[in-house]
Parts: structure tokens; sequence; C-alpha cells
């Protein structure tokens, strides 16, 4: 009987052991897997540039949210862009005038005079989401229209939009927002001109855009 017991409590304490080990052994390979999915996840990201020292798995998870965010953001603009350019095309085609894209290109021309920003802007018939990004523009960089008027000639409509910058952003003056203008129209009219040529049958480069892009000055005149 003493050594039946006792026979089965070495049996008891062997399976205890035994299941220690397993369990040591199971959290190491856990911790392992995990080590590599943790690996594997760094190597997708861009080289950190900020610090020379290794990343802790929390800043690695941190920066793969960040850089995950930041490619929705650029997926959500290019996606943006070809729905422009495919609104432009689809909306060219369906002009009966015939007239070119390129007759109908849209102009901006700019004058500052201290906090009022005068704007004439000139756009085609299917310029309108073009229009539409521009007034939004207006309300980002907190300049209210305070006038616009519009006129039609032919197959163009002329826009005349005077704007007041806000008191608490108008000592850094009208440039972000002439450049942010400029730059919109800008990069329109190069989306028009790869949707009219397109860019590989060019026979160049592509478009550059200027080095500087002039606006009128305030002694200037529309």
């Amino acid at each position: 009987m003493e050594s039946n017991r006792e026979a089965g409590n070495q049996q008891n304490q062997q399976d205890v052991n035994t299941n220690k080990v397993e369990r040591k052994v199971m959290e190491k390979n856990r911790r392992n897997q995990m080590k590599l999915l943790y690996s594997n996840l760094n190597s997708l990201l861009p080289p950190n540039k900020s610090t020379d020292s290794p990343l802790t798995v929390s800043d690695q998870i941190e920066e793969a949210i960040k850089y995950i965010k930041s490619l929705e953001m650029k997926l959500q603009k290019c996606m943006e862009k070809k729905e422009r350019i495919l609104a432009r095309l689809n909306m060219s085609s369906a002009l009966s005038d015939g007239a070119s894209t390129n007759n109908n290109s849209p102009e901006l021309r700019i004058k500052e005079m201290g906090s009022i920003v005068e704007v004439v802007f000139t756009r085609g018939f299917e310029d309108q989401p073009l229009f539409d990004e521009l007034i939004g523009v207006f309300h980002e960089e907190r300049a209210e229209i305070i006038n616009l008027n519009y006129s039609v000639h032919e197959n163009m409509f002329l826009y005349s939009i005077h704007a007041e910058i806000e008191d608490v952003v108008y000592e850094l003056g009208a440039k972000k927002l002439v450049e942010r203008l400029n730059k919109l129209v800008y990069e329109w009219k190069s989306d028009a001109e790869m949707v009219a040529g397109g860019a590989s049958s060019s026979g160049h480069g592509g478009t550059h855009p200027p080095a500087n892009i002039p606006t009128m000055s305030s002694g200037s005149h529309f």
C-alpha cells in the first residue's frame, strides 16, 4: 500500500513537471513567433531616419499605424485625382460644341491689396469641380469671400472674386493662399493636358511646372 502510494505521488509529480516543461516550451515558441511577426512588420516600414537605435516593439507598432494611415491618405488623394481626370474626360467628350480643351483651359489672375485679394478666374463648362475646389481653398486659408460676380461668354465662365484675409492670419500675408490657388489651377491644367494629348504620346518628358508663377502686383489692373 505504502509503496503504491509513493509510486502514485512520484507519477503525479512527474506529470506536474512535464506540464510545466510543456508550458515553458509553448510560451517560448509563442514569444519566438511574436518576435518573428514584429520583425516582419518592421521590415515593411520605411527606414527610420530619426534615430539609429532600434525601435522597441511598441514603437514599431506605432510607426506601422502611422505609416498605414499615411498610405491611406496618399491613396485617397490618388483616387480623387483619378476621379477628377475621369470626370473631366467624360464631360469633355459630352460637349457638343467640339471646342478643344486647350482653348477653354482655366486661367487665373490675382491681385493683392493689403488684406484684400482680388481674383479673376475663367473656366470652361467642364471645369465646375475646379471652381468648387478653388472656393474651398479660400475657406481653408480663412479668407472670407466678400463679393463674387460671374458672367458667361460663349463657352466660358468669368468670375470676379473679392476676399478678405482674417486678421489672425494676415501677418503671413496672402502668400500661402496665392500659392495654393496657382498650384490648384496649374495641376488641373496639367491633368487636362494628359487627358487631351496623353503623356506617353506627347514626345517629351511630360509637363513641368514653371520655376515661378507670376501674380499681379498691387498696382496692376485686371
